[in-house]
């Protein structure tokens, strides 16, 4: 029987990234005569980092305690005192926070104003995370990231001693950790107030996977190994059908045997995936059958 490629309608860049991107290059275009920086890593996809720098947008792992010129918020957003530190180093800021996370980072504060005991579900060392984080601390003392029921455990006698739980989750988590968490709170806290601020595309983006993997021998996640959804993706699809996660095309190469073995391949992406990245992908799958 001939192999069949499918590809996912919700793969590559979601809409806050596509903004992002979009953005920061239309900024460079129009201040020709100005450094434009980003801190940190726009999105997390290496090979748009390296276009960037070759259109002269520079990433800052760090701020120079003297700036000039355009500094960029990137779409995992920052804390109100790291903005602060960038206009007092001299750049303009300007704000490429995806809208979603902003609505996250606006519900973390409103539950911690109400005197919530606020739980983000999410990895807390991620870029979003951090950024939602310091902007709910600002108004309470009793903010916890956890990623897992075991994380929150930790918690457990501070939670129970508080009146009331609201709970925000990271964009791109999966929509069983927050299950899970929820059900064990459910279980502690006299009164629990869940805001489910996983985004839609990316709930999307995992609904769809997820139906493609159910009828294929083999899936492809096509995306950057630091993407938060792309990594819950690939671990998600992992449960379902044999699932391999690659950044570009030419880690095919290593999977050569598995790919000729397979009658049905599903090829999906993260949402920091640039679209020729995928094309790339699907034109050599197409030539190795």
């Amino acid at each position: 029987m001939p192999k069949e490629i499918k590809l996912a309608k919700y793969a590559g860049f979601c809409y806050g990234v596509k903004r992002a991107v979009e953005t920061v290059k239309k900024l460079k275009y129009e201040n020709q005569d100005k450094n434009v920086f980003v801190l940190g890593e726009l999105i997390h996809n290496t090979q748009v980092i390296d276009e960037l720098e070759k259109l002269g947008i520079k990433t800052l792992t760090e701020i120079p305690e003297h700036g000039e010129d355009i500094c960029v918020i990137r779409s995992h957003g920052e804390s109100p005192q790291v903005i602060e530190k960038i206009k007092q180093a001299g750049f303009e800021p300007v704000d490429l926070t995806c809208p979603d996370v902003k609505k996250v980072q606006q519900k973390a504060i409103e539950l911690a104003k109400e005197d919530y005991f606020v739980v983000i579900v999410g990895k807390s060392e991620h870029p979003e995370v951090i950024a939602i984080r310091a902007n709910a601390e600002l108004w309470s003392d009793n903010v916890v990231v956890a990623a897992s029921v075991e994380q929150l455990k930790k918690f457990e006698a501070d939670i129970k001693n508080h009146k009331r739980v609201g709970v925000v989750v990271q964009t791109t988590q999966r929509i069983s950790t927050l299950n899970s968490i929820v059900e064990y709170l459910t279980s502690i806290a006299k009164e629990i107030h869940i805001a489910n601020t996983i985004c839609q595309s990316t709930a999307m983006r995992q609904k769809e996977a997820k139906e493609l993997a159910a009828g294929s021998d083999l899936v492809i996640v096509v995306g950057s190994k630091k993407s938060a959804n792309t990594t819950h993706l690939a671990e998600i699809l992992k449960d379902i059908a044999k699932t391999i996660h690659i950044e570009k095309d030419d880690e095919l190469d290593k999977y050569k045997d598995i790919i000729l073995q397979s009658e049905t391949i599903a090829v999906t992406a993260g949402a920091s995936t640039p679209q020729n990245i995928i094309e790339n992908v699907i034109q050599k799958l197409r030539k190795e059958i």
